[in-house]
């Protein structure tokens, strides 16, 4: 009956010894959607409840600590020895960018890369008969007088203003190719990340706007070292683990287009959607944390955003995969300016397949929940 010549003592039978279940931590009639729920809710018993601030730049070593935890910080005035921090003005802009054609992304209401619902919002996710398309804005070039002019039209006329949103956010390395003639007011990389992470930035970004322009809720694949340089900037920011609150659908994607032709006088009311051919869907965040009542999903009441805003000079730190949400308030200028660091994620070790794995899990979880409440109103 044994395996072996060991002597066992005590063994009343095979079945005293048979093997279980490894415990959960979970009660015994635990469900995928507990266990969801109870990775949201522990990671937040065992995290700061706020962004932690630091003084002083860190240290390789330190910041590799925050990278190695995928957490957040603040350097307050961190870049404020910049000389763009220093120089930087809509006279200095104009002057070194003078007539330079530049990408302009316009919406009618700031609302570039985001979800329109085209049904009656819904409280829950699990109504399946919201429909919504992912709106990209209509871009075209324009001198970057001309640009800004209308950034601050927009800031200082209000209700008057009757062009669309200009925002200037090419995200494609534009510092140091559409922007060049500014590149040299900012460090080709921040020491502490170059060094901590043994590469220079995949990308420097440049951004222009007013607080009519809002980023939606999403994430990118690098670690992001986010500069203010005028204005501030109002960062809303979820971890990777609470991608089962985000309700992260395919959503048709479109663009705006304009109704008559490239015209320099473009009104708002000239912007129209465009579906976009071929037809394409595009996985997206449908939650958002400022209307948290709305396409929420069984999960979104345990999210705990954490929110900071950026003053000039400041720095932040925004880890890899972490959702962020961004809204933006105007200097005296009326403008709001930001550059940021792109470097690439590391995809080797298990920090992307794990943040992988956990949205996996939300998905699979809201398909069973859906599925169980079709067969409760008998539409199965």
């Amino acid at each position: 009956m044994l395996q072996g010549e060991d002597k066992i003592v005590g063994l009343n039978s095979l079945e005293q010894a048979r093997l279980r279940p490894a415990p959960t931590g979970l009660d015994s009639e635990a469900t995928l959607q507990d266990a969801v729920k109870d990775l949201i809710t522990t990671y937040h018993d065992l995290n700061p409840t706020t962004i932690p601030t630091l003084t002083s730049p860190p240290s390789p070593l330190e910041f590799l600590r925050h990278i190695s935890r995928n957490t957040p910080f603040v350097l307050r005035a961190g870049a404020s020895d910049f000389a763009a921090c220093k120089k930087w003005s809509t006279v200095y802009l104009t002057t070194v960018m003078q007539d330079s054609l530049v990408n302009v992304a316009m919406t009618p209401r700031g609302n570039a890369d985001s979800v329109i619902p085209l049904s009656s919002p819904d409280t829950t996710i699990n109504s399946s008969s919201r429909s919504a398309i992912f709106v990209k804005p209509h871009e075209t070039p324009l001198p970057f007088p001309i640009a800004l002019t209308a950034i601050q039209s927009q800031e200082k006329q209000g209700s008057a203003y009757t062009g669309p949103t200009h925002y200037l956010q090419t995200q494609n390395d534009n510092l140091r190719h559409e922007y060049s003639t500014l590149f040299s007011d900012v460090p080709a990389s921040i020491p502490w990340a170059r060094i901590a992470l043994g590469t220079e930035p995949d990308a420097i970004n440049f951004w222009l706007g007013n607080s009519h322009s809002t980023t939606a809720l999403h994430k990118d694949n690098y670690e992001n070292i986010y500069v203010q340089v005028l204005g501030r900037k109002h960062f809303v920011l979820l971890p990777p683990v609470e991608a089962a609150c985000v309700a992260e659908r395919e959503v048709l994607a479109a663009t705006y287009a304009v109704k008559h032709g490239d015209r320099k006088d473009i009104r708002k009311e000239d912007l129209y959607v465009k579906i976009d051919s071929p037809e394409e869907y595009v996985p997206f965040a449908t939650w958002d944390p400022d209307n948290p009542s709305v396409n929420a999903t069984p999960y979104s009441h345990l999210s705990c955003p954490l929110r900071v805003t950026l003053q000039e000079g400041d720095v932040l730190y925004l880890p890899a995969l972490w959702y962020h949400k961004v809204s933006q308030s105007c200097n005296d200028e009326g403008i709001c300016c930001a550059v940021n660091y792109w470097y690439d994620l590391d995809f080797s070790g298990g920090f992307w397949s794990m943040a992988n794995f956990i949205r996996s899990v939300g998905l699979v979880s809201m398909q069973e929940e859906n599925h169980e409440e079709r067969e409760r109103n008998g539409q199965d």
